[in-house]
């Protein structure tokens, strides 16, 4: 049922035009000038040039997206290609958002070349050499709604119990307070064991538990068994969006071709991006072949006042915004709006350390494990990747997390998400 695009091309909502997204860049840096005429204005074009005449900028343990691009190309790259890419996947601001974190190779390349550009292009030619066999994005036919499902039905066929509508409101080791570090000789029957409690009173024991939780909630489930952990994680913040989905008759439309648009918060729009669902995928288009899906997002990190609103009024900047940008005038037949409060945690400079913590507080206490959208990226397949690096770090094996470490999931750290 995996599913590639039916379409991959984007535009930028920009200067009061849809513009083709610009290609070879890396989240938005771009390694030329190259097709950034009309993103760019001719002052922001020329600014790109000092890069090469810029002594090299020292970026040390970590440094936020925007602070360096600007500093090496300006300010306009920024505004006009970073902020869209990134607040993409994150909701977030390119002037906070960690490059170790969140465009990690990029952090890596950039000390070993004298300009951006010319790292950013060093990038592009080795992924170049490396590309790999088909698409980079896929999707499922019915909508990846239909996947916590599939993985239930898994669990339950390999003899597993899911257990739902339970809080967890407690977590130590049976018998004492914490356990001791396991150092590798003790018989398997001595390890520590569990004890998971939840808010109905009920008591279940454990020999090994992974947490794949929010952070906020992650805290609290551990604030006995490692407070320092629980502080850590206490300190994460979190973006808020929602998601107005739209459907329209076909026959009333005349969207533009592409997969959608992402928008520029710098030119003071509502949405932050639309996605042409029925042209993007296309068992939404066989599916619904008299109507056409679209959706599109608001909100980000500290730019939540909007969604303050109620899905009527969500509806219809959505609405409003559509029809400036593209000329789509027409009354969907449907909408429905999806809230996502405190949806997708934040990656500001110094993230990447504090994961560091979090996992070395945690390795004092054996057969316990984080995973999940706070340390390995917020996508589904760097959150699958994350859940296989935890399972066998309990194993004893911790090659799985160096090598996510090593190499990101690239779905995130490389491209736009939706």
């Amino acid at each position: 049922r995996l599913q590639p695009p039916s379409t991959a091309t984007a535009s930028l909502w920009t200067r009061d035009e849809l513009r083709p997204m610009p290609k070879g860049h890396v989240m938005g840096v771009p390694g030329t000038a190259d097709a950034l005429a009309g993103v760019l204005s001719d002052d922001g074009l020329r600014r790109l040039g000092q890069d090469a005449e810029l002594p090299p900028t020292e970026i040390g343990d970590d440094i936020a997206v925007g602070t360096h691009v600007a500093a090496r190309l300006g300010r306009e790259v920024v505004d006009r290609l970073v902020e869209p890419l990134l607040g993409g996947v994150y909701a977030g601001d390119a002037y906070r958002i960690s490059m170790r974190s969140a465009v990690p190779q990029l952090f890596e390349e950039i000390p070993r070349h004298p300009t951006l550009m010319e790292a950013v292009r060093a990038i592009q030619a080795r992924t170049a050499a490396n590309q790999q066999v088909g698409p980079v994005f896929m999707g499922i036919e019915g909508g990846v709604g239909t996947l916590p499902e599939a993985v239930a039905e898994a669990v339950r066929k390999l003899g597993g119990t899911i257990v739902t509508g339970e809080r967890v409101t407690s977590l130590g080791a049976r018998g004492s307070a914490r356990p001791a570090a396991h150092d590798g000789n003790t018989p398997a029957e001595h390890e520590p064991q569990w004890r998971v409690v939840t808010e109905q009173g009920r008591t279940y024991n454990a020999d090994q538990v992974v947490i794949a939780l929010p952070a906020p909630a992650a805290a609290s489930v551990l604030r006995t068994a490692s407070p320092k952990a629980s502080q850590e994680l206490r300190c994460v913040d979190y973006a808020s969006m929602a998601l107005i989905t739209m459907a329209y008759r076909k026959s009333e439309t005349d969207l533009p071709a592409g997969s959608g648009f992402l928008v520029p918060p710098v030119d003071g729009h509502t949405i932050k991006a639309a996605t042409f669902a029925s042209h993007k995928w296309g068992w939404i288009a066989e599916e619904n072949p008299d109507l056409l899906v679209v959706r599109t997002s608001v909100g980000r990190y500290d730019d939540d006042k909007d969604l303050s609103r109620d899905d009527r009024e969500l509806t219809e900047i959505a609405r409003h915004d559509l029809r400036e940008a593209t000329g789509l005038a027409a009354t969907p037949v449907a909408a429905h709006v999806t809230r996502w409060d405190n949806g997708l945690p934040q990656y500001p400079v110094g993230h990447t350390a504090r994961v560091a913590r979090i996992r070395e507080h945690l390795a004092q206490l054996p057969g316990l494990t984080v995973c999940g959208a706070v340390y390995d990226g917020v996508g589904i397949p760097a959150c699958i990747a994350s859940a296989y690096a935890a399972v066998d770090a309990l194993g004893g094996d911790d090659s799985t997390r160096e090598e996510l470490k090593a190499n990101p999931v690239q779905s995130l750290h490389g491209g736009a998400g939706e």
